[in-house]
């Protein structure tokens, strides 16, 4: 059964308590072995295909992301934690819109500190702690560990709490107990490729980077294909609708992490704030976010793009 919080008198109960405590939605834990081969194989096609588009880091360490034991020596537990980022408020429909993840602070930031603090408080002192920041297969980890499973959308999804959740690893040099794999309960369900603007989600489990919207204004250095900038709408960072009709994601429940709320000058700003924003403006709006991975020149570019296509907006 997954991990919701054992109340054994172990170690890893102990590390789950820990985890609720400090936040964290889920946590389970996985033994730390090489990726299953067909994994293996899928990852390998994927980027064999340039799936992956420009992401060239992705392409990085295959060793290491086909198994974690090599990115510590003595690897023997995944812990895996899910910190939800459902948004209490949001941006006002009428005016440009960021992808909910990038509400509040950097999350990289927000999750390895707890996952730190998590350690500590359960007496650990030699381990390592990810999120989003190493060669982890995040969603694989936490599908053994028993946290959900990869849906359509190749989000992992939570049953009954949707897709919404930020991911993250503490490895650890000893044995614990170890949580089941969860089966996909997606059914026949295929909303998510359907609400797709791009068609970047294929046959249900391969994502293609190079149409995706998510990519193309955020990690894209270049120009915005031409679908991607008929997909925008009014999304001037990221994109969510492969989420906002997952079925899973009416169960979501807004988070109540303070360092993942949005600030009231984020909430406040109008398509107007928007195409008048300077640098030194996108520096502080977004300091300590992860929206300062598109960089203001990118930011800018996404706006004139929705400028450009709205015109009268």
């Amino acid at each position: 059964m997954s991990s919701r919080f054992s109340i054994e008198n172990t170690l890893s109960a102990k590390i789950k308590t820990e985890a609720s405590a400090l936040g964290f939605f889920a946590c389970g834990i996985a033994k730390a072995d090489a990726v299953d081969p067909a994994t293996a194989g899928q990852l390998r096609q994927w980027l064999q295909a340039g799936r992956h588009a420009t992401m060239d880091y992705m392409s990085n360490y295959t060793d290491k992301r086909l198994d974690p034991r090599l990115l510590m020596d003595g690897l023997r537990s995944i812990v895996c934690v899910a910190l939800n980022y459902a948004p209490q408020r949001q941006m006002a429909p009428d005016e440009y819109q960021i992808a909910s993840y990038a509400y509040g602070k950097d999350y990289h930031d927000v999750v390895k500190a707890k996952l730190r603090q998590t350690a500590d408080r359960a007496g650990l002192t030699n381990y390592r702690v990810f999120c989003d920041s190493a060669p982890v297969l995040e969603r694989y980890w936490a599908v053994q560990a028993g946290l959900g499973w990869i849906g359509r959308n190749r989000q992992l999804i939570i049953p009954h709490a949707g897709s919404m959740f930020f991911l993250g690893e503490l490895f650890l040099d000893v044995e614990l107990e170890y949580d089941r794999p969860m089966k996909s309960r997606c059914g026949n369900c295929h909303r998510c490729m359907d609400a797709c603007p791009t068609q970047a989600l294929t046959n249900g489990d391969t994502l293609d980077a190079n149409r995706c919207l998510s990519f193309q204004t955020i990690e894209n250095r270049g120009q915005l294909s031409p679908a991607a900038v008929q997909a925008m709408g009014n999304m001037i960072y990221g994109c969510d609708r492969c989420q906002d009709v997952c079925p899973w994601n009416r169960f979501a429940q807004p988070n109540d992490t303070p360092e993942l709320q949005p600030s009231d000058e984020l909430l406040q700003m109008t398509k107007e704030k928007w195409q008048q924003l300077t640098e030194e403006d996108y520096r502080r709006l977004f300091k300590g976010s992860a929206v300062k991975r598109v960089k203001y020149s990118g930011l800018m570019r996404n706006i004139k793009a929705v400028e450009d296509q709205n015109p009268s907006s």
